[in-house]
This record gives structure tokens, C-alpha cells and sequence, in this order.
């Protein structure tokens, strides 16, 4: 990583607190008179379903980010694209950036580093000036897996065009409601259940194995965020396909893998070994201290 202090402005905090702004502006429209219907409703929680659940966690997490299995050749570019509708950027950065989330968590070079505060790990570490956020030539070090293949450079590239394309589909089946709700309010919902990943499973909850940082199993974050925030566990063992791993952490996108691989759509799933639990395990969860 570069010196913090070395690095000059950077514009994409700027533009991205943009972007963040026009998509929470475009889903308070939701509260026009008109905007709303139930089948709008419906196409945002299915949207928010496809992306979330498998374009962001089982996608650009668990598949492309930790390489926690193995998906059909042709399943995994299907899942990438899903996971660019998320529009929480490109493949390449996200996956980078998770990956020095991983390599510094909660301390120097975490770009969402929980010490500094809620809001700073939930959504600011976006849009203000971040010294740990990737320049192209780090993200291509972390990535590179991603960065040197063709296919996920044109999404990078492309990400934004795919959104747009979406959103015309929607707007010419449903109508403005499908288009606002399908579109805005998926995405602003999207959005911050995945920052609760970053801030409120790095606050509150309990931690079942040492992990040297502040991460935490948080129930509901893992409801929402289809067994994401099962946050200590995942960075006990990053690799591990399963984040729940006690009978009670219910665990949404584990279960997908585990009927992906009875269809022969995934392979190598990699789990922690009882010894590795044993190694990590404290003997009595521990809370999370503010």
C-alpha cells in the first residue's frame, strides 16, 4: 500500500456521492402519488433477491471474491452480470477492495476501518476523501484473477450501461412505478443491507472464534442479508462456503450452494475442518465491545 499521506485527491468519492445521491433522491419518488403499485413491490423484492442474494453474496462474494467454490463455466459469468445490476460498482474493484478489507481489517489500508466510526463503515467511506481506497494498479494486484480477464473488464468498464438497460426494460413493462421501485428503492435497499456487513457487523453481536479484529455474528444483519452477517465466522475462515456455522445461524446462501452442487452446478465447496474450529473457537461467545 502506498503512505495515506502520499496519496493526492482522488474524484471518485466525489462521483460516486453522486451516484448515491441521484439513486437515494430517485427512490424517494416512490412517495409521489401514483408511483406506487403491488406489482412494483413485487419486481423490487425479486430484484432485490437476484442481485443480493445471488449477484453480491453468492456472487462477487463467495464465488468471485474468496473463491469459496467452484460454479458451472457458464453459471459464474451469469451471476457476475447479476452482481453488476447490484450497482455497487465493478467486479474488479469491489472484489479488491473486499480482499484489502480482508488483508487489513479494522486497522490501517481497511478502506471501511469500523474505528472510524458508524457511518464512516456503513456508507461515508464511499463518497468522502478515503486514503485506503485502491488505485487501478492495487486493485489489479489483488485481483488479478479478475483484473487480466477480458470478460470482467468489460464489466468493469460497462457497469453503469447495464443498470440503464434494466431500467428501460422496466420502464417499458411497468411503467414509471416499475421503474422506480425496480430500479431506486432495490438499489437504496441493496445498498445499505450490504453496509450493514461493514458497520453494524463490526459493532454488535458476539464473537464465536478469535479473529484479532472487531467482526461479530449479528442475527438479523444475516437474515437480511442472506447469511452474510455471520461477519466473525467469515473472517475466521474467509474461505469457508458457509458462513453459519452453528445449528441456530441460518445460513440462505449456503443453502443455495448446497442445492447448486445436488444439481452439479457447483463443486469444490470448502468448509473448515473441526480442528480448524477447535483451534479458533473461544470457549464462551463473546459480545462485542463498543
Amino acid at each position: 500500500m502506498k503512505s495515506s499521506s502520499a496519496r493526492p485527491f482522488d474524484p471518485r468519492g466525489l462521483t460516486t456521492g453522486i451516484g448515491l445521491g441521484i439513486v437515494h433522491l430517485g427512490a424517494l419518488c416512490a412517495l409521489i402519488p401514483g408511483t406506487f403499485s403491488w406489482s412494483a413491490v413485487v419486481v423490487m423484492l425479486v430484484l432485490y433477491y437476484i442481485t443480493g442474494a445471488w449477484g453480491i453474496t453468492l456472487g462477487f462474494h463467495r464465488t468471485l471474491t474468496h473463491r469459496s467454490l467452484r460454479v458451472n463455466r457458464f453459471l459464474e459469468p451469469v451471476i457476475a452480470i447479476i452482481g453488476v445490476l447490484a450497482l455497487q460498482g465493478g467486479p474488479i474493484e469491489w472484489i479488491a477492495t473486499h480482499r484489502a478489507h480482508h488483508a487489513n481489517t479494522d486497522r490501517e489500508g481497511d478502506p471501511h476501518d469500523i474505528h472510524r466510526g458508524a457511518w464512516w463503515s456503513h456508507m461515508a467511506w464511499l463518497y468522502r476523501r478515503n486514503d485506503a481506497r485502491l488505485s487501478k494498479a492495487e486493485q489489479t494486484r489483488l485481483a488479478p484473477d479478475l483484473a487480466n480477464s477480458k470478460f470482467y473488464q468489460f464489466l468493469e468498464n460497462t457497469y453503469v450501461l447495464w443498470q440503464v438497460a434494466l431500467g428501460l426494460i422496466l420502464l417499458a413493462i411497468g411503467g414509471w412505478s416499475w421503474l422506480i421501485w425496480g430500479i431506486f428503492v432495490r438499489c437504496v435497499v441493496t445498498y445499505h443491507i450490504t453496509w450493514l456487513v461493514n458497520s453494524a457487523a463490526h459493532m454488535t453481536g458476539y464473537q464465536s472464534f478469535r479473529t484479532g479484529d472487531k467482526s461479530t455474528n449479528n442475527w438479523w444483519v444475516a437474515i437480511l442479508a442472506w447469511g452474510e452477517g455471520w461477519h466473525n465466522n467469515h473472517h475466521a475462515f474467509p474461505f469457508s462456503a458457509r458462513h453459519g456455522l452453528r445449528w441456530f445461524e441460518v445460513d440462505f446462501t449456503y443453502y443455495t450452494i448446497k442445492v447448486l452442487a445436488w444439481l452439479r452446478l457447483a463443486r469444490d465447496i470448502k468448509l473448515p475442518t473441526p480442528a480448524m474450529i477447535a483451534r479458533l473457537s473461544l470457549k464462551t461467545p463473546e459480545k462485542a465491545s463498543a
